[in-house]
C-alpha cells in the first residue's frame, strides 16, 4: 500500500508536473566560478555554502541523466537504510512530502541520514551545517548532555572543511553572505509552510533540550525539521529519521539483553 503510494504520486507528477529533478539540478549545474550567480527562487539558484558548492561542482562530470537517476538511487536507498529492518520504507514511502523530495531530488532524506549517524559518528554532522546550518540547532544534544567530544568533532570537522574551502577559494564566501542577504530580503518563499524561523528557532532549541535531558533521542530529528531555514513541504521528509529511531529503541532492550547475558555467563565461570 505504502509502497503503491509513493510511486503512484512520483508518476503522476512525472507525467502532469513534468518537474523530475528539479532541485537535484541546481546541484549538478554548479559552476564553481560563479555559483551563487544564479537569483534565489530561481531553476538552478544553489543556496549552500561553499564547501558544498565545491562538493557539487564535481557532479557536472556525469551527464545530466546519469547523475540525476544515481542521485534517485541514493535518496531510496537512504530510505531504505533509514527503514531498517523493520519495515519503516513503506510507511516513509506512502507520505506524499518523501514521495516529493525523492521527484525534486533535494538533500532533507540525506539530512535525516546525516542526523541519525550522527550519534555515533559526529562528523556527519558536517553535512547538516554546511547545507541547512540553522538546523545545527540540533547539536545541542551533545552541549546539553556534556559530550564535548562529539561537540567537537562535529564542529571541528565542519571547521576543517571552512577552512579548507576560504584558502582554496576565499572569495566565495563574500558571494555567499551576499546571496543569502538577498534571499532573505526577498521574505518568504510561495508553497512554505509560513513561519518564521525566529519563532521556530527557539522552539526548536527548547525541544532537543528537553530530549537530551531526558534521553529521547527523537527530538532531534523534530528540531531539525523545525529549525530549517525555509520548511518547504517535502522538507518535512526530515521526519523520517523518527523511522531510524524507532529501530534504535527496538534495538536497546535485545541490546541490554545480551549485555546481562554476558554478565551471568563471567559470572558463573567465576
Amino acid at each position: 500500500m505504502g509502497l503503491g503510494s509513493g510511486a503512484l504520486i512520483f508518476v503522476s507528477l512525472l507525467l502532469a508536473v513534468q518537474s523530475y529533478g528539479y532541485d537535484a539540478y541546481a546541484y549538478w549545474l554548479v559552476d564553481l566560478a560563479a555559483p551563487y550567480d544564479i537569483p534565489h527562487r530561481t531553476a538552478g539558484s544553489f543556496p549552500y555554502s561553499p564547501p558544498a558548492a565545491m562538493v557539487a561542482s564535481t557532479f557536472s562530470a556525469l551527464p545530466w541523466w546519469v547523475f540525476l537517476w544515481l542521485w534517485t538511487a541514493l535518496l531510496v536507498a537512504s530510505l531504505i537504510w533509514i527503514g531498517g529492518t523493520g519495515g519503516w520504507i513503506i510507511a516513509a514511502f506512502a507520505i506524499s512530502a518523501v514521495a516529493l523530495e525523492v521527484y525534486h531530488g533535494n538533500i532533507h532524506i540525506l539530512i535525516a541520514v546525516a542526523v541519525v549517524l550522527g550519534f555515533r559518528h559526529p562528523w556527519t554532522w558536517s553535512f547538516v551545517l554546511l547545507t541547512k546550518f540553522t538546523a545545527g540547532i540540533g547539536l545541542l544534544w551533545f552541549a546539553v548532555r556534556r559530550d564535548w567530544r562529539s561537540l567537537g568533532i562535529a564542529l571541528g570537522s565542519t571547521a576543517a572543511l571552512c577552512a579548507l574551502s576560504w584558502l582554496l577559494a576565499p572569495g566565495l564566501w563574500a558571494e555567499w553572505v551576499a546571496y543569502l542577504i538577498d534571499a532573505t530580503a526577498g521574505g518568504s518563499s510561495p508553497n512554505t509552510i509560513a513561519i518564521p524561523l525566529e519563532l521556530r528557532l527557539p522552539v526548536a532549541a527548547l525541544v532537543v533540550v528537553w530530549g537530551a535531558r531526558t534521553d529521547r533521542r527523537w527530538t532531534v530529528i523534530v528540531a531539525v525539521a523545525l529549525s530549517l531555514p525555509v520548511i518547504w513541504f517535502h522538507g518535512l521528509a526530515v521526519l523520517v529519521g523518527l523511522f531510524g529511531e524507532i529501530e534504535h529503541r527496538k534495538g536497546t532492550p535485545a541490546s541490554l539483553a545480551v549485555k546481562g547475558m554476558r554478565r551471568r555467563l563471567a559470572g558463573t565461570r567465576r
